[in-house]
């Protein structure tokens, strides 16, 4: 998910000024919702590991604690993170219908 976030480029007030032509989601090649379907895929994936290593460490299997804390420690973050990108889209979704046409 860190890859995907790097590779967006930021806009200035400038380029947005100087573009007069509409884009869409077909001519800018990203696609929203595949990008928040992979992004939720890999918090998935994370929280599988978390469960694992979880378990691994309730029957003494761990080979490396630390690597079993880095794993925690990762599968929390990203479900905060997603947390976070819910509660955006529903304030945004919120706001829209409020909005009089």
């Amino acid at each position: 998910m860190s890859d995907n976030i790097n590779n967006i480029s930021g806009l200035s007030t400038a380029d947005l000024l100087n573009n007069n032509t509409k884009t869409t989601s077909k001519n800018s090649g990203v696609d929203f919702a595949k990008e928040l379907k992979s992004a939720i895929n890999e918090t998935n994936a994370l929280q599988e590991d978390k469960e694992n290593a979880i378990a691994d460490l309730a029957t003494g299997q761990v080979k490396d604690l630390h690597q079993a804390a880095m794993a925690i420690g990762k599968a929390e973050t990203s479900m905060k993170l997603m947390l976070e990108i819910r509660n955006k889209a529903l304030n945004a979704y919120k706001e829209i219908s409020r909005t009089q046409l």
